[in-house]
């Protein structure tokens, strides 16, 4: 990990419509090598690929919120920038770039609220999971907290393997 790679971590509450994550924090990584790479997609398709995160898409963030119970998600920032409310409504609002990491655990509620016109993230699952996609008040909440809680951690964090983020904070 470059020393210039800030991690920020954050719970959030549930809320009664988003059961967000009570035993695993939202991981942020701030500015990692891909910001300087010569096609950031790629590097993160690459570190995704070899550390067991699949399914992988490139695109952007929803405009509205959801949240997935069946798996964690990962967010690599490949272009541009974006405001993302992170964590349900009731949440925070996080400034995102290019190079950012966003290691979603399953519950946690996310959404684009601006974004430049370029925007675009890298998204993986662990094991290549596929992803259900709920909003807020649309599941049988005892339910979905039930299926979070069951989830198996991943065995690599996604950037940075048996030494990253994941493993200190989600083990």
């Amino acid at each position: 990990m470059l020393p210039s790679t800030r991690i920020e971590t954050r719970f959030f509450a549930d809320d009664g419509k988003t059961p967000n994550n009570s035993d695993l924090p939202l991981i942020l990584m701030r500015r990692t090598e891909a910001a300087d790479a010569g096609d950031p997609a790629a590097w993160f398709e690459q570190r995704f690929i070899a550390n067991g995160w699949s399914g992988i898409w490139r695109w952007g963030v929803y405009s509205y919120q959801h949240f997935h119970t069946n798996t964690h998600e990962v967010l690599g920032v490949s272009r541009g920038s974006a405001t993302l409310m992170l964590g349900g409504e009731a949440g925070s609002e996080f400034q995102v770039n290019i190079g950012d990491v966003i290691l979603l655990p399953a519950g946690v509620g996310h959404k684009c609220i601006a974004s430049s016109q370029d925007f675009q993230v890298v998204g993986a699952y662990p094991g290549g999971g596929k992803p259900d996609l709920i909003r807020p008040g649309e599941a049988n909440h005892d339910a979905a907290r039930g299926r979070i809680k069951k989830l198996p951690l991943p065995e690599l964090d996604p950037v940075y393997g048996a030494k990253g983020p994941l493993m200190q904070h989600w083990r």
